[in-house]
């Protein structure tokens, strides 16, 4: 299929937050990431089993405020955190955003330190159905899993609830095929992580 699942990211209204939430979740330690000049945001990163990987995200207050909106709808965040979105990966994110819902915004280029990639970004900065739609990105270069050290995770399930569940597996059949995700329906939307960890099996939202 043209997607591979990426990575997960929880957000909160602070980075502390966001952090704590995942190590509270999972029982393990988090590492620091670094900032995203081009969204004013900063996070800290959890390497996972099969290339994947974690992330923590937060507005930074020490960051230039964005003259767009901040991706992963982080603007509007409120409350407690969460696991608010999914990242998939490909080779070509025109071609893979020709297939996706119109919503899914257009690319961006983008960089931490020295890691560069294209995501595409809606201009209100949300994803389509509600935010259970994933983030579309093309890495150039180097790949950030590669360079985090070992958690013992391993993600079992990822489960997306959703009231219009046939729709959104409509949306995603032409781009991604993970025996991994489950997509069920459900008066709300929500995301639910099942994750092998050191200490059994844990669950992430």
């Amino acid at each position: 299929m043209m997607l591979e699942l990426d990575h997960l990211a929880v957000s909160a209204p602070t980075l502390e937050q966001a952090r704590a939430h995942v190590e509270t979740a999972l029982g393990v330690s988090m590492q620091p990431g670094g900032q995203h000049a081009h969204f004013g945001t900063h996070n800290h990163l959890l390497g996972m089993e099969d290339g994947l990987y974690l992330e923590a995200i937060a507005i930074d207050p020490s960051a230039e405020p964005p003259r767009v909106s901040r991706w992963f709808d982080l603007d509007r965040i409120t409350g407690a955190a969460r696991l608010g979105t999914w990242i998939c990966r490909c080779d070509d994110l025109e071609a893979a955003l020709a297939l996706a819902p119109q919503e899914a915004g257009a690319p961006v280029d983008l960089a931490r330190g020295d890691l560069r990639w294209r995501m595409a970004v809606a201009a209100d900065g949300r994803m389509p159905f509600g935010g259970a739609f994933p983030a579309l990105m093309q890495w150039q270069g180097a790949h950030p899993a590669a360079r985090l050290a070992p958690s013992g995770c391993r993600l079992r399930y990822l489960v997306i609830t959703h009231p219009q569940a046939s729709e959104l597996k409509a949306a995603l059949a032409p781009l991604l095929t993970d025996a991994r995700l489950v997509i069920e329906a459900g008066e709300d939307i929500g995301l639910r992580a099942e994750i092998d960890t050191p200490a059994g099996l844990r669950i992430l939202t």
